[in-house]
């Protein structure tokens, strides 16, 4: 019988591993000794390592930036984001590409709610690599690729893994809306084939978001719908700090003209 089946072992063994930092967990309180300049140390939020296969979630205040790194090339970083203050407001990937006359979203994109408001802009974006068009893998689609695909098994998929993240601010699988996934990109070809991106590419890819609104975000780290290899993903990094939200000279808002009016549809809400 092992020796954690008495409850006092139990308990002794549990307490000795107060302290262990595992590779993927929230950093409590949040520490990163690689912030851009002029970022201060106690602006930082969030830090946070996603497992593969692993997913986060957070509330966010408006003007927060959040860094997500690809830290060995090969992860999946399905986004969903919702109104914090009204989450029925949620990210609408069907406007976000329509509204900027742009399916491929990149640096200085911005992504759009069901209001016609701007959630998040792309501030930095050094990965290219990104797909607005097939949403998260669920149970079924993993059961066909891998044999299973349950929330519990060895090959968790992103739908089920964005509920769980949904839920921890009280929203259900009503909810979880289409996402867009980051670092695996698909592209459209002439013939109306999908062009898939899907890597193993140089570790250490890069892209900053700004909320543009208090925002939930929900991530999963899990293999890309689309992607035939065997399970293949790896660890994504999270980082988040406080920032100035857009002035009216920013370029990002003032890119297009619909991007102009996205802005003044969000500032309209905090004017009341």
């Amino acid at each position: 019988m092992s020796a954690l089946a008495n409850p006092n072992a139990a308990r002794d063994h549990a307490r000795a591993m107060a302290g262990t930092v595992a590779e993927a967990m929230p950093i409590l309180p949040p520490r990163a000794d690689d912030l851009p300049a002029g970022v201060s140390p106690a602006d930082l939020v969030w830090e946070e390592t996603i497992a593969s296969g692993g997913y986060a979630s957070r509330s966010l205040a408006r003007g927060t930036r959040l860094r997500l790194i690809d830290l060995q090339g090969d992860a999946c970083a399905s986004l969903l984001l919702y109104n914090a203050a009204m989450p029925t407001e949620r990210l609408n990937i069907a406007d976000t590409v329509k509204v900027q006359w742009n399916a491929y979203p990149g640096a200085g994109s911005l992504l759009l709610s069901d209001m016609g408001r701007v959630l998040a802009s792309f501030e930095h974006d050094d990965a290219g690599t990104h797909d607005a068009f097939c949403g998260a893998s669920n149970e079924a689609s993993n059961r066909r690729r891998y044999g299973e695909g349950r929330n519990s098994g060895n090959f968790p998929n992103a739908r089920d893994r964005l509920l769980l993240g949904s839920a921890k601010h009280g929203l259900g699988r009503r909810d979880v809306h289409p996402c867009i996934n980051l670092f695996k990109g698909v592209r459209i070809a002439a013939d109306g084939t999908t062009e898939p991106q899907f890597g193993p590419f140089a570790p250490g890819r890069t892209v900053v978001l700004r909320a543009e609104m208090e925002v939930i975000v929900v991530i999963a780290n899990c293999p890309h719908v689309l992607d035939a290899r065997p399970w293949s993903v790896t660890p994504l990094r999270a980082t988040a700090w406080r920032g100035p939200i857009a002035g009216e000279e920013d370029a990002i808002r003032n890119a297009t003209p619909e991007g102009q009016r996205a802005f003044l549809n969000t500032e309209d809400l905090y004017r009341r």
